[in-house]
């Protein structure tokens, strides 16, 4: 488990999101949010037991699970989340294939990679949520006139 302030902040607000997306988000942002969570589980526990080689099939499996709901849904926060993973993707493949040890470099990346891609679910659940909050003061407003 992480021990870092700054790391569990980010966990705290990464879970947070997925949490926001789940109940607040339409069927896009709870599909990415699932998967998100799933990455975020795999990815603690799968760090201590598995070998490195885990964190780029992890990240090509989110980003393959990511690319099927962005081309399902096609929604602008689908294409930042799909860019995020590739950076994470290539940072992650960097590492490993120079055989070269996290510094404060990777984890920088990583971190500020991370909290963009809750941020991008954040801002997409904010979205769907106002469209969604739109739609019905119309459909209401729609009725009310009817009577």
């Amino acid at each position: 488990m992480p021990n870092s302030p700054i790391i569990v902040g980010l966990l705290a607000f990464s879970l947070a999101a997925c949490v926001f997306a789940l109940v607040k988000g339409g069927r896009a942002e709870r599909l990415g949010a699932a998967v998100i969570l799933a990455n975020m589980l795999l990815a603690v526990v799968g760090e201590h037991l598995f070998p490195k080689s885990i964190l780029l099939w992890l990240d090509a499996g989110t980003a393959m699970a990511m690319l099927v709901i962005a081309v399902r849904y096609a929604s602008p926060w689908l294409g930042g989340v799909m860019l995020l993973y590739a950076i994470q993707f290539g940072l992650h493949a960097f590492y490993f294939v120079a055989q070269r040890p996290r510094d404060t470099l990777h984890v920088t990346v990583n971190n500020v990679d991370f909290l963009a891609i809750s941020l991008c679910l954040v801002i997409g659940t904010v979205v769907s949520w106002r469209e969604r909050v739109r739609t019905q003061a119309a459909k209401a407003a729609a009725l009310a006139a009817r009577v």
